[in-house]
């Protein structure tokens, strides 16, 4: 029907091309969904590190670990190629635990090596969903433990929409998950519209402004108003604030003046390779600071 709707609209011929196109879509689709099962055990879905810099100092502070698939014959996907798909195959659950346990095993061998990185920290994105799958609060006790990291050093990231799910529900999660060590950031914040009546009643330690606001506050007032007001909201409610998508030196110092924490982006880097963090981290150190576009 949409072949025929595409020559309806395309002239002679285009039904068969389009019929074509979709379904070598099809074909590839499905040959990726088979490459995906498995994906997983066989180590080619990896964190990638992102540098959290501490916008007074410049200091690196640590790193977000976002999914990345090192495809054997496509090479290195970004995760809107298979974020989706994962999704709908029912192995989100799969992959965070993967996640926290990648990323909880990397940081822990960084301050092995590197005993002068002290705070450093690494944190992790709950999935949609992922605050109620069970074993989540005994998975985390058991990634700090076994590789002997500290409390707060592995950060749980949650969006503003898990949380309105079930606030309630979520709330018993969150103290749980804090009780057995793990910092807690409330990602995307300013998306929503629920959240402020319940903010003080959950264990937070960190608010993450969204990246929206943070690349249009230049330009756009309104952007601008909203991050000045969840920067005071996390020093009224003695939060720590990260912003996210830092372009450039310029935006890294005026959320410093702001008052806000925390800063990351491609303005500091994109998601690294292991290999790649290992390097930003010693250059972070040696240097004394994260090195900051200054322009972007």
């Amino acid at each position: 029907e949409l072949a025929v709707e595409a020559a309806a609209a395309n002239g002679r011929g285009s039904a068969a091309a389009y019929g074509r196109s979709m379904e070598t879509d099809g074909l590839s689709r499905l040959a990726l969904e088979a490459d995906l099962r498995g994906a997983i055990g066989r180590g080619e879905i990896i964190p990638y590190f992102q540098p959290v810099v501490r916008l007074s100092t410049g200091a690196l502070s640590g790193f977000e670990a976002l999914a990345r698939w090192i495809h054997p014959r496509r090479g290195l996907l970004p995760p809107d190629e298979f974020l989706p798909l994962i999704e709908e195959m029912g192995l989100m659950a799969e992959l965070g635990e993967h996640m926290m346990r990648s990323a909880g095993k990397q940081l822990a061998a960084w301050r092995h090596t590197h005993p002068a990185v002290g705070a450093l920290t690494v944190s992790v994105n709950l999935s949609t969903g992922e605050i109620d799958r069970p074993g989540l609060v005994h998975d985390v006790a058991q990634v700090l433990r076994e590789n002997g990291l500290p409390r707060g050093a592995l950060k749980l990231e949650v969006t503003e929409s898990d949380i309105m799910r079930d606030p309630e529900r979520a709330a018993v999660i969150l103290r749980s998950l804090r009780e057995a060590g793990a910092g807690l950031a409330l990602d995307d914040f300013g998306t929503g519209f629920s959240s402020l009546s319940y903010l003080t009643r959950l264990p937070f330690d960190t608010l993450k402004i969204d990246r929206y606001f943070v690349r249009t506050m230049g330009g756009n007032a309104g952007s601008a108003k909203i991050v000045r007001s969840v920067v005071k909201l996390g020093q009224d409610l003695d939060l720590e604030v990260v912003a996210e998508g830092v372009e450039n030196a310029e935006m890294a110092h005026a959320l410093q003046k702001l008052g806000c924490d925390y800063g990351q982006g491609f303005g500091y880097a994109p998601a690294l390779s292991p290999q790649e963090a290992e390097v930003y981290l010693n250059e972070a150190y040696v240097d004394g600071a994260a090195p900051v576009k200054a322009r972007g």
